[in-house]
């Protein structure tokens, strides 16, 4: 059970994540890419506070972030296979 929360905790701090870079989408790489290492870093911390254990808390993060990116490119996958039915029906 403990898990199964920490990869629900975790998927909200990627949402956050992922609606901060949205917001700063003009921004440098640097900046995302540094962004990207605090919100890590405070899954981690978020998973060790439920988990108190760092492997395991390690590997769940992983595995959160996995899904989370499986699910971005599911999406994205999605979103460009709609606009390519939407064009071919406008013509």
């Amino acid at each position: 059970m403990k898990i199964y929360t920490v990869i629900l905790v975790q998927l909200i701090l990627w949402s956050g994540y992922t609606f901060m870079e949205w917001l700063s989408k003009r921004d440098q790489p640097i900046y995302n890419v540094l962004m990207f290492l605090v919100f890590f870093y405070l899954a981690i911390i978020a998973g060790n506070f439920i988990m108190k254990s760092a492997k395991k808390t390690f590997l769940v993060t992983l595995v959160s972030l996995a899904l989370y990116g499986a699910f971005q490119i599911t999406m994205q996958l999605m979103s460009t296979l709609l606009f390519i039915a939407f064009l071919d029906n406008s013509t």
